[in-house]
């Protein structure tokens, strides 16, 4: 009675206690499952505009339902940068003020076939009418808001038509520009040079340090600038069948051949069931016990497996083969005969005419034109058959002229009908003129195959359950392994090998060879996930892949051994050209081809557009030097592609006046046409766009 009294003294105590310790627990979950981490909303934003996740997730699972084979990630991909295009354009859109009319809404509406060229929308005349297209509407409310996506997507192409035309209008091409383009083509420079190439100095002997090649990419952060990436290795555990699987199969099939007893439950007395090899009701017993149906055609030699094509092609009729193993089968086949001639090779001549099926709209004569040609050629080709492929590569209207008119080998009644009946019944040599839907035919039989019909029965060779437990085991224990030990030498230990590194983007959906593995992605990218992490994925058709993070890169420059690839090579260029121009001493060509230890070469009629020097190629800066300067006056060192050159210039001719410049005029303006394109990409380049997908996918 006296603690139950103490208790009740200090019940408000507890109460706070108990209070405290209860808020202390939900916040240290809130905490620690990242409960008061900003979780963004929106799926990105392009310069502050927002891309909502709901209408974004609407319009992905569109492009997935209407992409035969589409990936979710791709479809993401593609309506990322979709939103992305939009967002900039209407930005654009709305700087230019650009505004749309109904009437140019209705003109992009009815360039889709099922609007412009829809029955219900068309007046007598069979022109679209307006008028049908807004009364369909109204009388179909339901499909109204269907609609409206359509005008809001038409609006913004017919804006996008717009933009693009102001575009190419602001890029043009002026005749002055047109001149010089002919000028660079066909003004001409003689000169002489002095070139010392860059891979006269050894690149050992010019050394480009990681401080060079950071300072390099600070100078050009934009272009070197890097996402946040992950790296991790893997070890793959394939699901596969063993020699075990694989002799039990060949058990199974071999017991299949002979007939075996059972006991029958119903009549209580044993059975004695046939086997393949004396069974009378092949296609029956191949269906009930292959993987793969009965095929009762007869199968040219070359069609067999190659491996065993003689062995089968050969086999005496009622005869067995195997067991043999082709792709993932074992199979036993049985001979059930030969045919001859199952195969037939012929070549051709197509005489066709207007009106013919599939006939080129080149082709202008009649039907007793036509006729009339093929019976001339016909005369011909018998008269000498060995002009049959020169008349055909003269005269046939089909593609196979290309080849004398042979059209290879064909099974039965894979030509049109009496094409078929005129091969197949006639024996090898045999020329003749046939009629079909597609013209006249000059026919020569070339060549015939006989073919075997085989009753097989295949059996797939599969993981049993035991050889998949023994997998899983395997994969489980190397994960667990592999999170205490060191990675590669568990793997060593149990036989298996370590795939390299391999370097994942945060929207990646394929993990080196391993395809659609977001959810290791999105495992490597989680903050949740450290270095030296392992964990276990089960791959359908494959096995279980074990992977391990080996490395955070975080956004922002390149990796120097990512980035020295593509820096290294120019830095040692500019410290070649510095080394070359100190070798270059003297005021003459001459002086100075011997202080480099070079000669003095010529180059006559260079153009800048073909600025070809002998022995360096294309040079247009060293070319266009040239016809820059005072005849016999010796320029100062220049940087070319392959050499630093010093050049004198000879003598320079002037390109013929011309008073007709619109070819070269023609030439510019066609290089305008992707200027749109152009814009889109520079805007994406200088946007600021935040890309919160991995978030959601």
């Amino acid at each position: 009675m006296a603690v139950l009294s103490k208790i009740r003294e200090r019940s408000l105590l507890l109460i706070l206690v108990i209070g405290f310790c209860l808020l202390a627990f939900v916040v240290g979950d809130v905490v620690n499952s990242g409960g008061f981490q900003s979780t963004p909303r929106d799926v990105g934003s392009v310069n502050g505009d927002e891309i909502s996740y709901d209408d974004f997730r609407t319009k992905v699972d569109i492009v997935e339902k209407s992409g035969q084979g589409t990936t979710s990630s791709q479809a993401v991909a593609r309506v990322w940068e979709q939103e992305v295009t939009i967002s900039l354009m209407n930005a654009q859109f709305e700087k230019l003020g650009l505004r749309v009319s109904e009437e140019q809404v209705m003109d992009v509406l009815k360039q889709s076939q099922d609007i412009g060229q829809n029955p219900a929308f068309l007046n007598e005349a069979g022109v679209f009418d307006s008028a049908k297209f807004n009364a369909f509407f109204n009388e179909n409310p339901a499909l109204k808001e269907n609609l409206n996506a359509r005008i809001k997507e038409a609006t913004l192409n017919a804006k996008f038509q717009m933009y693009s035309s102001l575009v190419k209008s602001g890029v043009y091409s002026t005749t002055a520009e047109a001149k010089m383009k002919y000028e660079m083509g066909a003004n001409k420079v003689t000169l002489d040079f002095v070139a010392v190439p860059f891979s006269s100095i050894k690149d050992s002997d010019v050394k480009i340090s990681d401080e060079e090649i950071v300072a390099f990419m600070r100078k050009n952060e934009k272009k070197y600038k890097a996402e946040e990436t992950r790296e991790v290795e893997m070890v793959v555990i394939e699901d596969k069948p063993s020699t075990d699987d694989e002799a039990q199969v060949k058990t199974d099939l071999e017991q299949m051949l002979n007939g075996n007893v059972v006991y029958n439950n119903d009549t209580k007395i044993n059975d004695t069931l046939q086997g393949f090899r004396t069974t009378r009701t092949n296609a029956e017993f191949v269906n009930m016990n292959s993987d793969v149906p009965y095929d009762s055609s007869y199968v040219a030699k070359k069609d067999l497996p190659a491996e065993f094509a003689e062995q089968l092609y050969n086999l005496p009729q009622g005869e067995i083969y195997g067991p043999y193993k082709f792709n993932d089968y074992l199979a036993v086949s049985k001979s059930l005969g030969r045919e001859a001639g199952v195969n037939a090779k012929a070549s051709h001549i197509l005489i066709a005419y207007t009106g013919a099926m599939r006939a080129n709209p080149a082709v202008t004569r009649t039907k007793e034109e036509a006729q009339a040609k093929a019976n001339e050629i016909f005369a011909q080709v018998q008269a000498n058959p060995s002009s049959f492929a020169m008349l055909a590569q003269v005269n046939s209207d089909d593609s196979s002229k290309q080849q004398g008119g042979d059209l290879g080998f064909f099974s039965k009644g894979q030509m049109t009908g009496k094409f078929n009946d005129f091969v197949f019944s006639n024996p090898i040599g045999k020329i003749g003129l046939v009629e079909t839907e597609f013209g006249f035919h000059i026919i020569n039989v070339t060549d015939k195959q006989d073919g075997v019909r085989l009753a097989t029965i295949a059996r797939r060779i599969e993981a049993s359950e035991a050889t998949t437990d023994k997998v899983y085991n395997k994969a489980v224990t190397f994960e667990m392994e592999a999170n205490e030990k060191d990675f590669a030498a568990v793997a060593k230990a149990s036989g298996l090998t370590v795939v390299p590194a391999v370097k994942l983007n945060a929207m990646d959906e394929n993990v080196g060879t391993v395809q659609n593995q977001r959810q290791m992605v999105k495992w490597a990218f989680d903050k949740k996930t450290e270095v030296g992490d392992v964990k276990r994925y089960e791959v359908p058709n494959l096995g279980n892949v074990i992977v391990k993070l080996v490395k955070v890169n975080e956004a922002g420059l390149m990796a120097i051994d990512q980035a020295r690839p593509m820096i290294e090579n120019r830095l040692k260029k500019e410290k070649k050209v510095a080394l070359i121009k100190e070798k270059l001493k003297g005021a003459t060509l001459d002086a100075m081809a011997k202080s480099a230890g070079v000669t003095v070469q010529n180059a006559m009629d260079v153009t800048i557009e073909n600025a070809v020097l002998p022995g360096f190629g294309q040079e247009q800066r060293a070319v266009a030097t040239a016809f820059a300067l005072a005849p016999n006056k010796v320029s100062t060192p220049i940087e070319g592609v392959s050499a630093v050159f010093v050049v004198m210039q000879k003598s320079a001719v002037k390109a013929p006046a011309i008073t007709d410049y619109s070819p070269y005029l023609a030439q510019l303006k066609g290089q305008s046409a992707s200027a749109p394109g152009r814009v889109i990409s520079a805007l994406k380049e200088n946007a600021d766009i935040e890309d919160n997908r991995p978030t959601f996918y």
